[in-house]
């Protein structure tokens, strides 16, 4: 550690953005490796037959694994921090993708893919780095987050095309052992190297400010207090469950997470039935999380400026427009069309991840906040797990998307109005809004 405390204190930077970049390699492999069970999806129905939706609840299980594990791992990234924690989640999901290249069995794909691939993912996507970045930065935080989270587009736009090509030319076992051995080669080591969980781990403050740092994360950025009594509770899970609000955020996460993940696990199936080649529905993937590095880093510099609730609104809007585009496809395809969707679910979609962490944060940051967004997460991984499972449930029930679609926009609707009623704004102001404030 003291090794580690020097070279800190000798980068000509702040080492939060080397927090940052690790995160952002990390994401780009880790989260890819998740979402490119949307690519595994059809071979796998192609190769075995199962019905849509019995394949689809390999997703769904793993993140109902995930919702079980997922307040545990909160203890334990406050325990032993990202240094450890995310390490273990990136052998898991090389493990489960290995593992699933012997699977015969729809049964052994819930344990390999479901299991260890979408249940191990959460150590290293969203929730897992969302329970430590904003320890590391108060006044930027929405653009830091964003950054880190952007590195999933960056990674997609590499890996997706990649991953098509492996399997177009030699099948998607294939790819599952060269994404395997992305996480081994280069996830591990990297954060067990250079992750930390505080900058006070470091002898450092958040943003890289002068002043003594305290051991449990809990400065605070005066200027930005609304609700004082609120900011200096010491939070805890059981003292968070008491409050309006922890429900509000976690049903604003929930329903958020039902129509990000909706679309993503079954769009390229749907892409493909309306007569869109497999390369075509890769590019469009592609075009979703080419859009979605600049929604994010865009859209967290936003929430900085305007306010949690304003950016998280437009990121389901987004997430409506796509669910729009959809149904209108179903009659007019068209390629254009396709890229429009992709366009508005990454772009704008993709900038509620940048808010995952810092909206929270902003509501019950403390020495407990890994542990209180590892409960709310609860509901962020239901309906994540639930939205890929209804909609292929509908699909096989009716032989069409369409009341999925239907249901994602009301589900969208939802989590915009709940996001305001959470009510970050009236806890803490974004610095932008400081500022105007103090001005």
């Amino acid at each position: 550690m003291p090794l580690q405390r020097s070279f800190a204190a000798r980068l000509p930077f702040f080492y939060g953005w080397v927090v940052i970049a690790v995160a952002f390699v990390t994401m780009g492999i880790g989260v890819n490796a998740r979402t490119a069970f949307s690519l595994l999806y059809p071979p796998i129905l192609e190769e075995f037959g199962w019905g849509y939706g019995g394949t689809a609840a390999i997703f769904s299980i793993g993140f109902f694994v995930s919702t079980v594990a997922t307040p545990v791992i909160g203890i334990l990234m406050g325990r032993y921090g990202p240094r450890i924690i995310i390490p273990i989640g990136a052998l898991m999901v090389a493990a489960g993708l290995l593992l699933a290249t012997w699977a015969f069995a729809l049964w052994h794909f819930y344990l390999t893919l479901g299991f260890l691939v979408i249940g191990g993912s959460i150590f290293i996507s969203y929730i897992g780095h969302s329970m430590f970045l904003a320890n590391w930065f108060h006044r930027k935080r929405g653009f830091a987050v964003g950054v880190a989270f952007s590195g999933v587009g960056v990674g997609g736009v590499v890996l997706f095309l990649w991953i098509q090509s492996i399997i177009t030319s030699v099948g998607w076992r294939v790819s599952c052992w060269a994404i395997a051995g992305l996480l081994v080669a280069i996830v591990v080591p990297l954060n067990l190297i250079f992750q930390r969980q505080r900058p006070q781990d470091l002898g450092l403050m958040p943003d890289g400010e002068v002043g003594t740092a305290k051991s449990d994360g809990t400065e605070l950025e005066v200027n930005t207090i609304i609700d004082r009594e609120w900011v200096e509770t010491e939070w805890t899970v059981r003292r968070a469950l008491c409050t309006p609000r922890f429900w509000w955020l976690a049903l604003t996460l929930g329903t958020g997470l039902f129509a990000w993940y909706t679309v993503q696990v079954h769009q390229s199936q749907y892409l493909g039935q309306l007569g869109f080649g497999k390369e075509q529905v890769a590019l469009a993937l592609g075009v979703v999380v080419m859009s979605g590095i600049v929604g994010q880093i865009f859209l967290g510099h936003l929430s900085d400026r305007i306010g949690r609730e304003l950016v998280w609104t437009i990121s389901l809007s987004g997430y409506v427009l796509c669910y729009v585009i959809l149904l209108v496809m179903a009659s007019q395809p068209s390629v254009l069309l396709m890229y429009a969707m992709a366009a508005a679910q990454g772009a704008l979609g993709y900038g509620l991840a940048s808010l995952y962490g810092s909206m929270p944060a902003d509501l019950f940051q403390g020495p407990r906040f890994a542990a209180i967004l590892g409960v709310a997460s609860i509901a962020a991984n239901l309906g994540a797990g639930v939205g890929p499972w209804v909609a292929g449930v509908i699909f096989d029930l009716s032989d069409s998307y369409n009341t999925a679609w239907w249901l994602a926009i009301a589900v969208s609707c939802t989590s915009i109005a709940a996001v305001w009623l959470a009510a970050p704004r009236k806890v803490r102001c974004v610095p932008g809004q400081a500022a105007r404030r103090a001005s």
